[in-house]
């Protein structure tokens, strides 16, 4: 079975699970492609694309804290780790 996309069903999965359009998660890895992470401006419309694409938001003092990781290259390695910083 096929989604909307005509895309691997993997996709489809994604696309139920978080509620996202597969094609917009892609535009954003795309437009990601050149960015630049040292870059505070490029940081936060990035976390602001991210958060809009997951209908979530991002309190103030959260983004401050991601922006500080991602600046200062201090990214979680591993999944739990990430889970635990934005708690």
């Amino acid at each position: 079975m096929r989604n909307s996309n005509n895309q691997n069903p993997l996709f489809g999965n994604i696309e139920k699970k978080t509620g996202v359009k597969m094609n917009d998660i892609l535009r954003l890895a795309n437009s990601l492609s050149n960015a630049n992470f040292k870059d505070e401006k490029t940081v936060r419309r990035v976390i602001q694309q991210v958060a809009q694409l997951a209908g979530k938001r991002v309190p103030k003092e959260k983004e401050d804290m991601i922006v500080k990781a991602i600046l200062n290259n201090n990214m979680p390695t591993d999944l739990n780790s990430l889970t635990k910083m934005l708690k």
